[in-house]
């Protein structure tokens, strides 16, 4: 597997994907302008496909497979939103899909995959678990491997949002002088890294995570990758470890990485809701959060940027306010 995706990676699959993935919207709300002290443009991916920007990269993984490989299906461990865009990528396409997710998965989730006509194959809730049972039903399927983050084909399709999101501000008459993604795995930051160092003027690069899931932040301070333990956070998109893929593209691209309270992300993710009017979940009000901090309003030479909103799939019986 090749390690090096370039912005052409990024372009290909904006390519690839165009017309069976959403071109989302990019918000914006005069009184977070305020708050923020900057103009800011809410790149929307909670109106994507399975609510989520992960459909961009499944889209751009499954329509590469050969005939011969997409005949076998496609295999993935995950309890949340890869789950729920492999499975619909795969149906579009019309290939098996297997999806082993952890006893513990929302029902809900389990139920919206299932619906997209995948198999769930359910394990423990353990990493160690994930993978065993991920490679056995591979051995089994010869169905191939799609990582949720930590691969070439569903990075460069997450970059897309940053692509979409500089040409719509242009659309709007605004030229962006930074970009802020939130991370987990970092196959969302990673993908924009490649995509805003791709540009003729390229974007600076911020990242905002959970300071209970803050592995991204202690990795990048010490320079070397550093494994989640114990992440506990109500961002629960974003507990994830960074991937041997992800860290070197966000060591090398990324300015500063702001991690934020869960306090601080539920007032960002009411804010959004109340002022915004955008229904997005905690993972998404991570990067208004970074914006509202005292650290980040200390950035230097930022005047427009765009914000990546990752996803709305929350559950609405356990809102956190």
């Amino acid at each position: 597997m090749n390690a090096a995706i370039t912005p052409a990676d990024v372009e290909a699959a904006a390519r690839r994907i165009a017309g069976v993935a959403h071109r989302t919207p990019v918000m914006t709300c005069a009184t977070l302008d305020e708050l923020a002290g900057r103009r800011l443009f809410f790149k929307c991916e909670n109106f994507q496909k399975v609510g989520a920007f992960k459909f961009r990269g499944a889209c751009n993984a499954v329509s590469q497979l050969s005939d011969e490989d997409a005949s076998r299906g496609v295999v993935t461990h995950s309890s949340g939103n890869h789950a729920q865009a492999l499975a619909l990528a795969a149906k579009m396409r019309g290939v098996p899909a297997f999806i082993v997710m952890p006893e513990t998965a929302s029902p809900v989730k389990r139920a919206a995959v299932e619906g997209y006509g995948a198999e769930v194959i359910l394990c423990r809730p353990t990493l160690e678990a994930r993978e065993t049972t991920a490679a056995e039903v591979q051995q089994r399927t010869g169905a191939t491997f799609i990582h949720p983050y930590d691969h070439p084909q569903i990075i460069a399709g997450q970059g897309t949002a940053t692509l979409e999101l500089v040409e719509q501000t242009r659309e709007l008459g605004t030229e962006l002088d930074a970009v802020i993604a939130p991370v987990g795995g970092g196959g969302l930051l990673s993908g924009t890294c490649i995509a805003a160092s791709g540009l003729a003027s390229p974007l600076r690069v911020f990242a905002a995570e959970p300071l209970g899931a803050d592995d991204a932040a202690r990795s990048f301070a010490a320079g070397e990758l550093i494994p989640q333990t114990g992440p506990n956070t109500i961002a629960d998109g974003l507990l994830t470890s960074l991937g041997e893929l992800t860290w070197p593209i966000i060591r090398d691209h990324v300015e500063q990485i702001v991690t934020v309270s869960d306090e601080q992300i539920v007032a960002a993710m009411r804010l959004l809701w109340e002022r915004a009017k955008l229904l997005i979940e905690p993972s998404s009000a991570v990067v208004l959060a970074a914006v509202l901090d005292e650290r980040f309003r200390e950035v230097d030479g930022v005047e427009s940027l765009g914000l990546i909103l990752s996803g709305g799939n929350v559950s609405l019986d356990r809102l956190p306010f």
